[in-house]
């Protein structure tokens, strides 16, 4: 299936499978950890949301569902440092058991704002689940209460990932090689 870019430039990291069936563990864990209770999952836009639909589906529990847009990239691979909201939140979420679902965790910087952000508003808990975690590129020492995979500090495209909008179609988790990242 041709998806837009030359099969040389990219290469496939975590399979669609893989994912699958880690997406289904987490899940499983999540649901464990919340039963009985109503977690309010806030996405962040943009790269989660493939993360955030495939997840909720796995999951055997009443929950909710927000998003929260946050960019720290300007274009390009690396990120601007200067984080802000793009879009807020639709529904308070004082005293809501919230979980923040992020597609990748990297410098730490986002989540470290993300938490401080929605902390202001009084949630009965705070937690986070990523699908990516570059552990090696923290600067801000944050965790994620659940992780999907960790990975080494390669740039990543597809479920949901993007280089400049593009690739976030992709079913798989590729590595963009930087000669087709400039």
């Amino acid at each position: 299936m041709d998806h837009g870019t030359s099969d040389q430039a990219l290469e496939i990291l975590l399979s669609r499978y893989e994912i699958e069936q880690r997406l289904g563990q987490l899940a499983s864990e999540i649901t464990k950890e919340y039963h009985g209770r109503i977690p309010h999952l806030v996405g962040i836009l943009k790269g989660a949301w493939v993360f955030m639909a495939d997840l909720i589906r796995h999951m055997d529990i009443e929950l909710t569902v927000d998003f929260l847009g946050i960019t720290s990239y300007n274009s390009g691979t690396n990120s601007s440092g200067e984080v802000r909201i793009t879009k807020d939140l639709d529904t308070s979420i004082k005293g809501r058991e919230v979980l923040i679902v992020e597609d990748i965790l990297d410098t730490g910087r986002t989540l470290k704002y993300l938490q401080d952000v929605l902390s202001v508003h009084k949630p009965h808990n705070l937690r986070v689940v990523t699908l990516l975690d570059k552990r090696s590129r923290r600067i801000v020492p944050v965790k994620a209460d659940y992780v999907g995979f960790e990975i080494a500090d390669v740039f990543v495209v597809g479920y949901g990932l993007d280089f400049d909008q593009k690739y976030r179609q992709l079913p798989d988790i590729h590595v963009l090689r930087a000669e087709h990242s400039r």
